[in-house]
């Protein structure tokens, strides 16, 4: 940890926090000459005061002991690009639109890498009206099972959040061309390409 970086790091987020280093200094449990000392670089936090102080200033540990808040690029907005993540501990699900940090369950979590779906995960696909319906020949125990489907077109995407002990079927509104996501807790992130709708849509 570079007590320099990390003091003017912290100077700034109490400063955007609107708090005096007395009030940090009372929620730290610490006096406000310490809290001077770190913003000075005269000495850093103990690391059993990290997760605290992390979470009064509204950063992430790992960037306190960085040093350093410079901000992602823009994101494009191409939502065929929202990166897919899965706690292994949870079975937590998030998405990002860009490269980010995310940590669940005290882990930092890698992007999913999305991979044709084998035959288990492909559904079979019936156009129902403005809709698709879909089947999946897949289990649905507790221990292995369909989480999350993603429909996405180049502007758009939908959720839909599955469950154990519940039928492996869904429906999607139509859309323009897209593909189908789907997060199995075993096998990870599944990709399907949907066939073009009936009618040119």
């Amino acid at each position: 940890m570079d007590c320099e970086k990390t003091g003017r790091l912290l100077l700034t987020l109490r400063q955007e926090r609107a708090m005096t280093q007395k009030q940090l200094a009372e929620a730290l449990g610490v006096s406000d000459k310490t809290v001077s000392k770190w913003e000075r670089g005269l000495g850093c936090p103990d690391v059993s005061l990290l997760p605290l102080l992390a979470l009064e200033l509204g950063v992430s540990t790992d960037r306190l002991l960085g040093g350093d808040l410079r901000p992602q690029p823009a994101a494009a907005g191409n939502i065929r690009k929202t990166r897919f993540y899965l706690c292994p501990c949870c079975g937590n699900i998030a998405t990002s639109s860009a490269d980010t940090d995310i940590s669940c369950c005290g882990r930092r979590l890698a992007p999913l890498e999305a991979r044709p779906a084998d035959a288990e995960h492909q559904p079979s696909l019936e156009q129902v009206e403005d809709e698709y319906y879909l089947r999946f020949p897949h289990e649905m125990s507790k221990e292995h099972y369909l989480s999350l489907c993603a429909y996405q077109s180049w502007d758009r995407m939908l959720l839909i959040k599955l469950y154990p002990e519940q039928e492996a079927a869904l429906r999607l509104p139509r859309m323009s061309r897209g593909r189908l996501l789907i997060v199995c807790n075993c096998h990870g992130l599944l990709e399907y390409r949907l066939p073009p709708a009936r009618g040119g849509k």
